[in-house]
């Protein structure tokens, strides 16, 4: 009995294992399994895997051809894996993972945008650290697409612009990047571009030639302060008709008191000429034209053209850089586009009486304090705007610590031909205060549930 015992115990077991051995070898046929491994061939066969997709490709090879203990380990695992790969797909393309094919299970379905980024560049030469600065926060408060900025400026300058960005809070960091260069001229003499009509002011001349690798971008003077988000300016790029390259606003509303149309001993655009001090450009444009000019008939790149054009009306020119400007658009005025005086809102456009109609129907869009006068009291209107922008703390409410200020401050005013007509500069930046408002804090609200 005994020995009778033994062997069906052995029997038994043995049995026991050739079950096992039968039901291993075809778990590892098991179809679902197959199924995995065969769209992650497919996978790999359409598309260049990345180094970490290439290590789960091999270790779902393996874990196929390797023998397990037992149906049930095989089982689990592969449900675990396409639940984990359905959890990406939802995620960045919002969708239930059930819906799709199977084919697509762990590849992307949608690619993000790539965030649309604005370029600016203003040129620091001598005291101009602060008026720079101070531009580029005004660019900053009310934009909302991500800035890049190209700040050209004297060697020493460049570590205290460093210095002062680099102390601004991360929630405003993260909203631009910027770029020191040094003042440089392609072609002519340095020192005589440098000392043509203010310091460093030629440079915006050279743009084109510098920054090769950006498309277009907008020029300000260092004396400009925004009151709305640079992308609606940035928006007109997109009313260019096929020939024109650049954009600037008239020098002058009114003809007869206008600078140009009195004094000018050169060729300008237009009626009154043009203002250089705040300029939208398509440099790509620019780097592909031609220039007719009245020195070569066949027309000159915008490299070749400018130190000729230098030489021939040197002794003619009283604005430097913006007459060279003038000269170059009075032979090819189907190049350029020309912007309302809102854009670029001078003194001229007050002191002599309100002639900028724009302004008065919109307010002021770009506000350019040329003649100084951010620094001197002549028209105090411009510089209660720029001190109120300069000493803004960031992150602090803007109604309070910014636009009633200024709102307080412009009954000083009333007095001047400029404070006379306090709507033109608060009209518009009120309007964008409360647009962001609006967007950031309103449209963030959820709506309340009965």
């Amino acid at each position: 009995m005994r020995i009778h015992g033994k062997v069906v115990v052995i029997a038994v077991c043995l049995g026991v294992f050739l079950l096992l051995y039968f039901l291993g070898g075809n778990a590892a046929d098991d179809p679902l399994l197959k199924e995995v491994v065969e769209e992650e061939e497919e996978d790999s066969s359409n598309s260049s895997p990345s180094p970490s997709k290439l290590r789960r490709d091999v270790a779902v090879a393996k874990f196929a051809k390797k023998k397990p203990s037992g149906g049930v380990g095989v089982r689990e695992s592969e449900p675990l894996k396409r639940r984990k790969e359905g959890k990406a797909i939802n995620r960045g393309a919002s969708v239930n993972a059930k819906s799709k094919p199977r084919v697509n299970v762990g590849r992307p379905v949608r690619r993000r945008r790539a965030e649309e980024v604005m370029h600016l560049a203003v040129v620091a030469c001598g005291n101009r650290l602060d008026e720079t600065l101070t531009m580029v926060k005004s660019a900053l408060l009310f934009s909302l697409k991500r800035i890049a900025f190209h700040i050209f400026a004297e060697d020493p300058l460049a570590p205290q612009f460093e210095e002062k960005l680099n102390q601004w809070p991360h929630s405003v960091s993260a909203k631009f990047q910027y770029t020191i260069y040094p003042i440089t001229f392609s072609v002519g003499n340095a020192d005589e571009w440098k000392k043509l009509f203010k310091p460093c002011a030629a440079q915006r001349l050279f743009l084109p030639v510098i920054l090769k690798d950006v498309d277009s971008l907008l020029y300000v003077d260092t004396d400009v302060l925004f009151l709305r988000p640079m992308d609606d300016i940035w928006s007109l790029l997109k009313s260019f008709n096929s020939t024109q390259l650049a954009a600037m606003a008239p020098e002058h509303e009114v003809p007869k008191i206008g600078w140009y149309s009195r004094f000018a001993r050169h060729p300008f655009y237009g009626v009154t000429g043009v203002n250089s001090g705040v300029m939208l450009m398509n440099l790509t444009r620019i780097r592909s034209t031609m220039f007719r000019n009245s020195m070569i008939p066949s027309g000159l790149s915008w490299e070749d053209l400018l130190h000729p054009l230098y030489q021939k009306y040197k002794n003619h020119i009283t604005w430097g850089d913006q007459d060279l400007l003038n000269i170059i658009f009075h032979y090819n005025p189907e190049c350029l586009f020309i912007f309302p005086c809102q854009w670029n809102y001078r003194p001229d456009h007050c002191m002599y009486g309100s002639n900028c109609k724009g302004a008065e129907e919109e307010g002021v869009s770009i506000l350019h304090g040329n003649r100084g006068v951010y620094h001197d009291d002549k028209q105090p209107a411009f510089k209660v705007v720029y001190d109120a922008i300069r000493e803004f703390p960031f992150e602090d409410n803007m109604f309070q610590s910014l636009f009633y200020p200024i709102q307080t401050k412009f009954l000083d005013t009333v007095n001047t031909l400029c404070g006379r007509i306090p709507q033109v500069f608060l009209k518009q930046i009120e309007k964008t205060m409360k647009k962001l408002f609006e967007d950031k804090v309103v449209r963030h609200v959820k709506p309340h549930k009965n």
